[in-house]
């Protein structure tokens, strides 16, 4: 079998075989098939596409690429949440202990931010001490102890991914469907979860744009899912404007700490509510109590509880805790690193608030020193910007729109006049958009 052959199949439209996609995964891998041939490969998927079957042999072959976890030693039922990215997205820091503090384990394996799109480990490195990087054996007694883990990718996991996904980045094949869906699923099922919930964004805060491309990934996901023998489900939602108030990294630990108090924003509440909900529903039975959950609402009615009874909040702590974190920060979130510089944006007007783009918002956190441009670049852990309104919310002139957190007056003075742009006003009343666009099973 030549790597050439394979290449011109795909480019004329053939589909390929479960042996041609091994054997080019496994060149690809090893070094035998070089990065030119490999990045011609990728622009032939991107052009054609793959059938469903093809992906699920992508994933396969990229997530048997190195080790892989079995955690049915741990548990019968191991659950696990993805993001495909968004801004003020700390879900996971609500989520898992929501959903582990009914005795679901929860293992999952994240990433940094890259772009406008912030990161689950960055946030998390925001808490003084806790660690991200664990081995095998490590994450394996984490959540063998508590239930919970979240913890850096693993080099030894779906090593062809990582390689695949850096070609991807300079060749301008990032935007295949196919391949996108294969590098999140490969390390998924490597991972080793049972049932995985994936939270798909669209808007102009997302890496999909539009509700057709999101849910065509949410459905090769969700197909490539069926075929490997894992229960997945992919909650499509909003990201126009910011997920919550907070956008930037102690912030939203500050927001996280507040929503598993039983507060926090009312749309970031409802959204981890229904993304927790999933991961229980798919599980089918609550674990601490035997209680069958048949529908989402019974899974959320359960999950509402746990936030009001401060069992989430626990287990949270006793999860931070556990892999390094400072109790005397969760106790006391004002010890979370803070930024010098601390100023609102007053509306220029009165009126409604029609939208906020979360592009916008997300890149100037990034410009605040809480992003990056490029992996490797520091974080600032302090900065960020928190919102006082929503979209369809009635604002005054004169009123707070949001307060912008910073450690640079040069940053401070760019950020006013991007977030002031970010928003756009309507004289009439607004309807807030639906968070969950819909759920794909």
């Amino acid at each position: 079998m030549r790597a050439v052959d394979v290449i011109t199949k795909k480019r004329d439209g053939g589909q390929l075989t479960a042996e041609e996609i091994q054997f080019f995964v496994r060149g690809y891998t090893e070094g035998e098939i070089p990065d030119y041939q490999a990045a011609s490969w990728c622009m032939a998927v991107l052009l054609r596409g793959m059938t469903h079957r093809e992906a699920t042999e992508l994933t396969l072959s990229m997530a048997h690429s190195g080790d892989t976890l079995d955690l049915h030693q741990i548990a019968p039922f191991v659950v696990d949440k993805h993001s495909t990215g968004g801004v003020g997205d700390k879900t996971t820091l609500v989520v898992a202990p929501l959903v582990a503090s009914q005795g679901l384990p929860v293992g999952k394996m994240s990433g940094r931010g890259l772009d406008f799109s912030g990161g689950t480990l960055d946030k998390l490195e925001s808490i003084r001490g806790f660690t991200v990087t664990l081995s095998q054996e490590q994450f394996m007694q984490q959540l063998t102890d508590h239930g919970i883990v979240v913890a850096g990718q693993s080099a030894e996991l779906a090593p062809a991914d990582g390689k695949f996904y850096s070609l991807r980045d300079v060749t301008g094949t990032v935007e295949s469907m196919p391949l996108i869906a294969s590098s999140i699923m490969s390390k998924k099922i490597a991972a080793g979860a049972d049932a995985i919930v994936l939270d798909v964004k669209v808007g102009k805060g997302a890496f999909m744009k539009t509700e057709a491309e999101a849910e065509e990934l949410a459905e090769i996901m969700v197909a490539i899912g069926r075929r490997v023998g894992r229960q997945v489900a992919a909650v499509i939602s909003d990201m126009n404007q910011p997920l919550g108030y907070a956008v930037g990294n102690a912030l939203e630990v500050r927001e996280a700490i507040e929503t598993l108090h039983g507060g926090g924003p009312p749309d970031f509440r409802d959204h981890c509510l229904t993304v927790a909900g999933m991961m229980l529903f798919l599980a089918g039975t609550v674990p601490h109590t035997g209680q069958k959950v048949s529908n989402l609402d019974e899974a959320r009615a359960v999950l509402v509880g746990a936030l009001d009874d401060g069992s989430a909040w626990h287990k949270f702590v006793e999860w931070i805790t556990a892999q390094g974190g400072d109790r005397a920060i969760l106790e006391a979130p004002g010890l979370l690193p803070s930024a010098s510089l601390v100023e609102d944006l007053l509306s220029p007007r009165a009126g409604n608030i029609a939208a906020i783009d979360a592009y916008q918002v997300g890149k100037t956190a990034v410009l605040l020193g809480g992003g990056r441009e490029k992996k490797g670049d520091p974080i600032d852990y302090a900065v960020g910007i928190v919102h006082h309104k929503k979209v369809g919310d009635r604002v005054e002139e004169g009123e707070p729109l949001l307060t912008i957190y910073a450690n640079d007056k040069s940053s401070l003075v760019q950020a006013r006049g991007r977030l002031r742009s970010a928003i756009r006003w309507s004289d009439e009343p607004v309807t807030p958009p639906p968070r969950t666009r819909k759920i794909i099973r």
